[in-house]
């Protein structure tokens, strides 16, 4: 039941979240915005996570996960509530920053706490189905912002998606017992606060933390660049949001395969494997520009990605050490969020002074380079 809890909570928190991505951009774009100016509201969403990410998975770990999770789900409805309240482009700064640091509050806590629900042999299990639910709220966020920017406009689009969030602020009020509580650390783990920088030292959960964290850039700049590259192409938003929602279809897909693939391939190649393919799919992408040839690549580019975040969190769980489970959880998405501010400020830097083309381009060639040093680490650890 608790499993089933987390599961749908995650799924509507995340689709309002994904939504917001999308309609923040397009929004950006209707009132005059530029390139770099959008970069600067996807990197606000990031900061946040970046800064807090750690000390909010020290907070799970010694509270349990319902009120972090509860305080989050309210920051999201708050943070999708303020564009139509105030609306204009200032407060959509404020509303990225509230949203980032919700969502890393309520998503801190369910990755640190999906790992602890039911007996250690259903932890992949329950990762897997997480990371599925994942996939449904990364098809269902775009599909719904874009279909009610075209039917509703901008502004009701996030009333939309706050009416969404609710139902998990109201599953933690009334259910939210029902969720693991903390997990005591060992006698000499609590007499001495340790630096999360610590778990670094781990030479396979520091290569986890690396290559997820070139899958999670990847996926980060896909969200907050293919809005800007189908406006410039004419696409509507409806449009926009199918390929967005064939991305995370193909994450689906690849998501369910994934139990074979561990059979026959460890997860460290998997995820090197996956990194080519992020890399060969942004090759294509300033090649096409019909709306039909963009979906079949965005389903490729989501074949490569979508393998990299239910791996990343089972081996994190699996090599953090005891009672710091939701804090490795925070460390990796801290690393991921460094990410996730420099690249939408740097590529939208790019993509406004030479085009759409070098911001592809230079992504694949980052990719290609985290795929070879994914290699590398993967044969020195085999040999």
């Amino acid at each position: 039941m608790a499993i089933r809890l987390i599961l749908l909570m995650s799924i509507l928190t995340h689709t309002g979240f994904g939504g917001s991505r999308v309609v923040v951009a397009l929004y950006a774009l209707e009132l005059g915005a530029s390139q770099f100016s959008i970069g600067m509201l996807t990197a606000l969403y990031a900061l946040c996570p970046m800064l807090l990410a750690v000390h909010s998975g020290r907070l799970v770990d010694r509270l349990g996960p319902r009120l972090p999770m509860l305080v989050g789900s309210f920051g999201m409805v708050a943070g999708l509530l303020l564009p139509p309240l105030l609306p204009g482009l200032p407060v959509l700064y404020v509303s990225a920053f509230v949203l980032g640091a919700a969502f890393q509050l309520f998503f801190v806590a369910v990755q640190g706490t999906t790992g602890a629900v039911g007996a250690p042999e259903r932890r992949a299990a329950n990762y897997a189905l997480l990371s599925l639910g994942f996939s449904i709220s990364g098809f269902s966020g775009p599909l719904i912002a874009g279909f009610s920017i075209d039917h509703l406009g901008h502004l009701p689009a996030y009333l939309v998606l706050a009416a969404v969030t609710v139902p998990p602020i109201l599953i933690l009020w009334l259910k939210g017992g029902i969720l693991p509580g903390s997990v005591a650390r060992p006698a000499g783990e609590q007499e001495k606060e340790k630096s999360a920088f610590d778990l670094l030292r781990v030479a396979r959960l520091r290569n986890t933390f690396i290559a997820g964290g070139f899958l999670a850039a990847a996926w980060d700049l896909f969200s907050f660049y293919f809005p800007i590259y189908g406006h410039s192409l004419g696409l509507s938003a409806s449009a926009i949001g199918i390929n967005l929602a064939v991305f995370a279809l193909a994450t689906f897909v690849i998501r369910l395969a994934l139990p074979r693939m561990v059979k026959r391939w460890s997860e460290a190649e998997i995820i090197t494997y996956a990194i080519f393919v992020a890399a060969l799919a942004y090759v294509l992408f300033p090649f096409f520009q019909n709306a039909y040839l963009l979906a079949a690549t965005s389903f490729l580019l989501g074949l490569g990605l979508g393998c990299g975040q239910p791996l990343s969190m089972t081996l994190i769980y699996n090599l953090a050490p005891p009672g710091r489970a939701a804090e490795a959880a925070g460390l990796r998405i801290m690393m991921n969020n460094v990410a996730h501010v420099g690249i939408p400020l740097f590529f939208g830097g790019i993509g406004s002074a030479f085009g759409f083309t070098p911001v592809f381009l230079t992504n694949a060639a980052l990719l290609f380079a985290g795929g070879c040093f994914s290699r590398k680490t993967h044969t020195r650890a085999a040999s």
